[in-house]
């Protein structure tokens, strides 16, 4: 019975682990544009659903068009790429991933 139960509890921790693998952190250090939609400095949740990457900050979240990518090698610390101030791409430290907004077309207007 113990042996089921800690399983069961193993089996819980490791899909926690798994469904919050999505979700990063990242702090602007300056008023950002993403895709038209306007960020304050400060620190906000990504995540990312279907080619879309949800940011939230607090109880306020923006749903915005991207495309997460896998790099070769890990990234040491959260960079954030700009063109103007309009951010082009979040890589995540730690991780192979980057996350690259304004789809697959990068001409589209805004990025």
């Amino acid at each position: 019975m113990l042996k089921k139960t800690f399983l069961g509890f193993m089996s819980v921790g490791v899909f926690t682990v798994l469904a919050a693998s999505n979700t990063h952190s990242v702090d602007l250090y300056q008023n950002s544009t993403i895709d038209g939609q306007q960020f304050k400095a400060g620190t906000y949740k990504v995540e990312m659903k279907n080619n879309t990457a949800i940011i939230k900050n607090g109880k306020n979240s923006v749903q915005v068009p991207a495309r997460e990518e896998t790099a070769a090698t890990k990234f040491n610390s959260n960079q954030v790429l700009y063109s103007n101030d309009q951010v082009k791409e979040i890589d995540f430290g730690g991780t192979h991933t980057r996350i690259v907004f304004g789809g697959s077309n990068p001409t589209n207007s805004g990025l």
